[in-house]
């Protein structure tokens, strides 16, 4: 048995554990989601793809869950438009004096975090994480609570270059397989490249000689590698266990 088909049965194992008939998982258009929506599909369990649209077109999305439904019988695919929902927080948070930019970004995360528990909840499901180990275990590059508000999550202990190479053993799209990573919520269309300053290539290096405590003695690979230490050690708070007072 090999390692997508190992995966799969292992979704499919615990959502039949904990007595849950559906599959939640949001789509972007990107690798990750197509990957992720993809192995969920293919336990045969009811498999719910949900597009959210926010300011952004997210052509390549609605073509992965128009391809999903095309392959497999089990999917019933749902495109959301949740600009208007946006829209009104944006509103309400102005009188809060709350115009970070990035909040906001990472609010459009939060809702559709938001959306797809009220589905999975609504269908008896499971919200599927569709974040790799670069992103979940490296550099935190999520939103808390947002994307990173899930009930399993099945790629997370694999790097990015793997979660490519299942998508193309998945038979997804050659258009999704290349495109440059982004996570959606910039309506500027700026890539997850040009948030991290480094490619994915480049922090999956250095993720690995950080790991394994490799001599590094070039001085593009150092820079590179300090740059990930920082990445990382912004975002720390995120991937370690919320810390709790306890009482003596």
């Amino acid at each position: 048995m090999n390692e997508i088909e190992t995966i799969s049965n292992w979704i499919k194992d615990y959502a039949t554990k904990a007595k849950k008939t559906t599959l939640v998982v949001g789509v972007s258009g990107g690798i990750d989601s197509a990957v992720v929506s993809t192995l969920c599909a293919k336990t045969g369990l009811k498999t719910i793809p949900m597009v959210m649209s926010i300011g952004n077109k997210d052509i390549l999305g609605l073509e992965h869950a128009w391809w999903l439904d095309e392959n497999f019988p089990n999917i019933s695919r749902r495109i959301i438009n949740m600009e208007k929902i946006f829209h009104e927080f944006e509103k309400a948070s102005m009188y809060i004096n709350a115009a970070n930019k990035l909040a906001f970004a990472n609010t459009k995360a939060r809702l559709r975090m938001t959306m797809l528990y009220q589905m999975a909840q609504s269908e008896n499901g499971l919200v599927v994480g569709t974040g790799n180990k670069v992103e979940d275990f490296g550099v935190g590059f999520y939103t808390k609570y947002g994307d990173g508000g899930v009930d399993i999550s099945p790629i997370a202990d694999f790097y990015k270059s793997e979660v490519r190479q299942m998508g193309v053993e998945l038979g997804v799209l050659e258009k999704i397989i290349e495109a440059k990573p982004t996570d959606g919520l910039w309506e500027d269309g700026r890539t997850d490249e040009d948030q991290l300053g480094m490619s994915y290539e480049e922090i999956e290096k250095a993720m690995k000689q950080d790991e394994t405590h490799t001599i590094v003695t070039i001085k593009k690979d150092i820079n590179k590698l300090n740059t990930y230490r920082e990445i990382r050690k912004a975002n720390l708070h995120k991937m370690v266990p919320i810390p709790v007072y306890r009482r003596k």
